[in-house]
């Protein structure tokens, strides 16, 4: 997909979302919000490393992944199969950040991987809430909840694991399973770790990077509107609002550092659906209902998105 949006269109797509609300003010961007694993170099806000704790069992989403599991899952393993609706023939890459078990696998996480721009860690084990609800267990949970959605449209929808594995994959595997899919468009769930306080969503865009196997000239316009509609609609499903302290109130961010935009050659964005050390978004992330808007949202932009 090549589509590309007239200069402030985007803009005008979020802001339709954004009406109402009223808590989504700007602010300086926060620094420094991850604590490395042991070994790693600190990594931004999509690849924080907070070593989780065990996860709450009334709310941890399926099962942690075997030991045994292979660790190269293809896109084929992870594929299911669509129905009939308005996405058929369309091919989804949905990316559940993180894996439950990554803090066992230090070694493999911690070890670099080529990002095209540079060198990152393979993987991370992501942020938790205080409760030790784990990031890893939220995306894996919202990619379950959005793949059916998307499935009931019509989509085929690819996932990147389906907490099948020991660890990762890493964050050049993430980009090129959904490379190798063929994906319409792909986006990569998340959860933040800032300090309590700074609260709301924001959705990553990928910059104009062109270094080694980066080249993100083809997706940067294309990946700008997916991420302009899956954060209006996210806005509209879930009344919640832009962040409080990435974006400027936009809801929107914009990063050349993370190597699972770098690397995609399909309209790839990602998604920080609150602040899991803030009390109050908290209470959103940990809540099954709000998961269901928040994935009907982010399917709702998906599907504009294609079909706009």
């Amino acid at each position: 997909m090549t589509r590309r949006l007239a200069a402030g269109a985007a803009t005008l797509l979020l802001a339709a979302g954004l009406a109402g609300c009223s808590d989504g003010g700007a602010q300086e961007r926060a620094a420094g919000k991850g604590v490395p694993a042991a070994g790693a170099s600190s990594a931004g806000a999509a690849d924080r490393t907070r070593r989780p704790e065990p996860e709450q069992a009334s709310q941890s989403p399926s099962a942690a992944a075997s030991a045994s599991a292979s660790p190269m899952p293809s896109a084929e393993a992870a594929d299911s199969s669509a129905a009939d609706g308005p996405l058929k023939g369309k091919v989804v890459v949905v990316d559940p950040g993180h894996n439950s078990r990554n803090n066992e696998h230090t070694a493999e996480i911690n070890r670099q991987v080529d990002i095209g721009t540079g060198h990152k860690e393979c993987d991370t084990t992501g942020t938790e809430t205080n409760s030790g609800y784990t990031e890893a267990a939220f995306s894996l949970d919202l990619a379950h909840r959005l793949r059916k959605i998307l499935q009931e449209r019509g989509a085929k929808v690819v996932l990147t694991h389906d907490g099948d594995r020991p660890f990762g994959p890493c964050v050049t595997e993430r980009a090129d399973i959904g490379n190798k899919a063929h994906g319409d468009a792909a986006i990569s769930l998340h959860a933040d770790g800032a300090a309590p306080g700074q609260r709301g969503f924001h959705v990553i865009l990928p910059a104009s990077v062109h270094g080694g196997a980066a080249d993100t000239s083809s997706i940067v316009g294309p990946s700008k509107e997916l991420g302009a509609r899956v954060a209006g609609k996210f806005v509209q499903s879930t009344g919640s609002a832009p962040s409080n302290y990435i974006g400027e109130g936009s809801g929107l961010d914009t990063r050349g550092d993370l190597g699972g935009l770098n690397l995609s050659t399909i309209p790839k964005v990602f998604i920080e659906c609150g602040n899991m050390r803030d009390a109050q978004d908290a209470a959103q992330l940990t809540d099954e209902t709000w998961r269901e808007k928040a994935a009907q949202g982010i399917a709702n932009g998906i599907t504009d998105f294609l079909h706009g």
